[in-house]
């Protein structure tokens, strides 16, 4: 898999932890510099750690499923991404509800956006992808996404939350699609 897709992929796994990143910038509007790298360095962790981990249970399975590794990653791409198209359609402006000061909320909150990143982690065995640099990549992305919507949180408000998600579901399930039209491209 090349470098752009990878980083294409990164993100659109980041729209998670860039909505929940511009509601922390929204609700902790007086957030500091390090308070908030704290907060982008956890979500990156969990993003790119879980992207890894992923990889190595798929690693495990992958010469079982190698004939539909395709189907595989164009299955749990589409469904995430539909998923996340979903959630950022149901949700409202209600994000000032929530509590983003405790370490166990945040770290809920690191391990559910990162959910996403674990069936990557999955498909990256499947199609054979380099884990490090990918896992880098998108702890990196998630990392920057994280920091920029807190910035934007505090000064923008909350009326781009949902629709961030919406877009990170697109790009997700655009990536399946590509996936698929390579593999059927290059008949095997």
């Amino acid at each position: 898999m090349d470098l752009i897709t990878i980083i294409a992929i990164a993100l659109g796994l980041s729209f998670d932890t860039f909505a929940v990143s511009l509601s922390i910038g929204v609700i902790r509007n007086g957030i500091l510099f390090r308070q908030a790298t704290r907060v982008a360095m956890l979500l990156a962790l969990f993003q790119g750690g879980l992207t890894v981990a992923g990889y190595f249970l798929g690693s495990i399975i992958s010469n079982e499923l190698k004939a539909a590794d395709h189907w595989i990653a164009l299955g749990l791409l589409g469904f995430l991404g539909i998923k996340m198209i979903v959630e950022g359609l149901r949700k409202g402006e209600d994000t000032g509800t929530k509590d983003y000061s405790s370490m166990i909320v945040m770290v809920t909150i690191a391990l559910g956006t990162s959910i996403d990143a674990f069936a990557v982690g999955i498909s990256f065995a499947i199609l054979e992808v380099m884990i490090w640099r990918a896992g880098i990549l998108i702890g990196a992305v998630t990392f920057l996404a994280s920091m920029t919507a807190i910035r934007i949180g505090k000064s923008a408000g909350e009326r781009l939350g949902n629709k961030v998600e919406i877009l990170g579901g697109l790009i997700l399930v655009s990536i399946g699609i590509k996936i698929f039209a390579e593999h059927l491209l290059k008949g095997s």
